[in-house]
This record gives C-alpha cells, structure tokens and sequence, in this order.
C-alpha cells in the first residue's frame, strides 16, 4: 500500500480523485485542504509519503508555496493547476516536480495517476545516460531524478560499453550520437546484434539538424530519437512512453505464453517449449518422462464450493507442483489437467508426485473445502516426440483415475 499526500481545497476536485482513488485498492490517500495542514502532515509523517498531488494555488499559498514545502520533505510532486503558465511550468520543472498537470478534463486526473504507477515501477529502472557534454548528462539526470529511475553516467562510448557488460539489467540507454570511443551510432548497431527491443530501450541524441540523422538511427535498432536541444518535457515524455510500450510488449508475451490463472505455461507454449526439449533429447540420446495430471473431483470442489475455491485450488495446486519439480517443464492444458516434461526416470519423478501427494492433503486453500489430491500417469523412454508421449501418460493417467484415483501409474 503507498500513501499519497492530497493537498486541494476543490470540492469538484476532491470529488473526481476520491472516485479515482477508489479504484486502486494499492494506493491510500490522505487528503488536506491547506498548506498548514499540509506542513502539519509532512512534519509528523513525512516518511509515510510515496508521492503527492498539490493544488498549485490554495487560500492560504496562492503562489505555489505548498510545492516548496513538499519538494523540501523529498517527496515526489505532482502539480495541479486550472491555468497553464509556461514561464511558471518551466520554474517547477525545474525545481524538480514530477510534472504539471492542468485541471482539463478526466483525462488530466488520470494522467496524475498514471504518473504515480510510473514512479513505482520507475524505482526498477536503470537508465544508463551516454553523453560526453558534462552540461547535457547533468541536465537529463537533473530531469529524470524526480522520476525515481536509478540514473547512470558514461562520458563516451568505450565506458558506456563497459557498463553495459557488466550491468545487462539496465533498462534503457539514452546515448548521443557522437561520442569519443565508439560513437553513439556504432554502439547501437553492435547492441541490437546482441540485445532485442524488449530487452533494453534506446533514444538517440543529436544536436545534428538533418532529420535523415534520425530515421537511420532508428533504422539500425534505437527505438527513439531526440534533437539536442530538447526541453525536460519532451525528454520525460519520450522516456515514460517508450517504457510504458516495452511493459506493454512484455505484458503481450506473458499473456501469450503463460496461463493468466497459475502463471505456469499455456498449452501452445508448453507444446512449443517441449517439443525443443525433446529435439534436444533427441541429438544427445537421451530418455524423457512426461506425465500427465488431473485434480480428482474437480468439479466437485467448484460445484459446493465455488468457482473461487476452484480457482484457489488450481493456483495452490500449480504453486506446489512447480515448488515440487523446480527443473521440470510444467503446464496447464486447460480445466484441472496439467502436463510435464522431467529428465527425470518413471521411479524417482513417481517418487517425487507421492511427496507432492502427501504435502497436498494437509495443505488449506479454501475454507472448508476438501483436501486436494491428484492423480497422474508417467511415459518414460528414449526421447522420440512429444505428442506420442502425452498420448502414453494420458493413457496411464485414465488408468490411475479408474483404479480409484489419487495414485501415480508409471511405465
């Protein structure tokens, strides 16, 4: 739960972010209408504070000194206001506010608070900023600090290199065109053999004024282009916006990899990634074992209990497994059956489903709902293809099923 400070005196207002704020059970605020209640609250309980949302003008501080205030207990400050003045957007800008937001619309509201999610997952993001102007890298850090990133410097392109090998979590690489060392542009083009789009975000920068300049370096793999100079707007603009895209790619191919219910991977991705393993069995001659498994009286628990103690169910269940056989390949098929592919032999992946059995029986996932069990069916033998397999585990798994359930058949 992050706290959010709110300093506004509009009833109209508090009326828009007190509906918005309902619809986001993570984030908590708390609400003054003044300046003085605002000090009152920075001074007691300022190490409470994730971020705050200050009118611009309120009775007793028409002129914005309530973003003093804030800036001063160092906490992150969106700004609002009913009339844009560039001269004094600039100022807070500068100052070091998140960003300034007029009052417009509905849109204006929730612009503030996507600004608010940005800062929390801004926290995780490691900017790598390459520039061998000393005024231009003290400039983009002073811009993006109040975003939260964590900021590193490179004077040229031989140590922004160097960083890059040794941190291959940063997330995205601001680099300017030219550069002592490698150049921006040779650095880009030896990044993008190694490292796709979704893996690290690039913005090129240039104070070259050929618009040509920027179409090729977006042609040879940075996702972005500013020309130098540029305003701290369009700088974080720019920034937020191309991650916001690369978190929307990574949610696309989560989405389409994995089941949205237990996390564990979807029958196209679990056929997909099995049938590379066994190809790779396949050349070093090895043996595979593929179960196949079911929860016992599935509909059972979803018919007295409900679809949320199904759910609960499958979730515990998935949960246990993957705890259970942390080095298998493991899906979901769909309803209650799940598949897996081990390197393990029938006996000792046999072994392991009995011990994941027995943790089952004692383990509560919803009130008053009977204790889970499973039954499943193991094919082991020289790796051949994946499908003939399933058909086999499939096989022995009806076979345990009508022998009485919760028990393992191997061959």
């Amino acid at each position: 739960m992050r706290n959010i400070l709110v300093v506004e005196d509009s009833p109209l207002v508090l009326k828009i972010l007190e509906h918005l704020f309902r619809q986001e059970p993570t984030l908590q605020p708390l609400f003054c209408a003044s300046l003085a209640e605002a000090q009152v609250m920075l001074e007691t309980s300022r190490e409470l504070f994730f971020a705050a949302i200050v009118d611009l003008n309120l009775p007793d501080a028409p002129n914005g000194e309530v973003v003093d205030v804030v800036m001063r207990a160092k906490v992150p400050c969106i700004v609002l206001t009913g009339s844009y003045d560039e001269h004094r957007r600039d100022e807070l800008l500068l100052k070091g506010v998140v960003d300034y937001v007029l009052k417009e619309s509905q849109h204006s509201y929730e612009y503030a608070f996507r600004l608010i999610h940005r800062l929390e997952s801004n926290c995780n993001v490691k900017i790598l900023v390459a520039e061998d102007s000393d005024a231009t890298r003290h400039f983009i850090r002073r811009v993006l600090t109040p975003h939260l990133y964590q900021i590193i410097d490179a004077c040229d392109g031989d140590e922004a290199l160097r960083i890059l090998q040794e941190q291959p979590d940063i997330d995205l690489f601001l680099v300017d065109h030219s550069m002592p060392g490698i150049s921006g542009f040779e650095l880009v083009k030896l990044l993008r053999q190694k490292m796709r789009r979704n893996e690290l975000i690039i913005l090129g920068l240039s104070a070259d004024a050929k618009g040509s300049l920027s179409a090729l370096f977006i042609k040879h793999g940075a996702d972005d282009f500013l020309r130098k100079p540029f305003c701290s707007e369009e700088l974080n603009c720019r920034v937020m916006s191309t991650l916001e895209r690369r978190d929307m790619l990574r949610a696309l191919k989560q989405a389409a990899l994995f089941d949205s219910l237990t996390g564990l991977l979807n029958r196209r991705a679990f056929y997909e990634q099995g049938v590379q393993q066994f190809r790779l069995a396949q050349r070093g001659q090895q043996a595979l074992s593929v179960a196949m498994l079911d929860l016992d009286f599935f509909k059972t628990i979803n018919d007295e209990h409900g679809h949320a103690s199904g759910d609960a169910a499958l979730v515990a269940f998935a949960r246990s497994l993957r705890a259970a056989l942390p080095d298998a390949l493991i899906g979901r098929l769909g309803g209650e059956e799940f598949a897996l592919v081990s390197q393990m032999d029938a006996a000792r992946l046999g072994e392991a489903l009995d011990t994941l059995r027995i943790e089952l029986a004692s383990l509560r996932y919803a009130g008053n709902a009977p204790p889970l069990s499973f039954s499943a069916g193991i094919f082991h033998a020289p790796a051949e293809d994946l499908e003939s397999f399933l058909h086999e585990a499939d096989h022995r798994l009806y076979q345990a099923k009508r022998s009485g359930r919760s028990k393992t058949v191997a061959a």
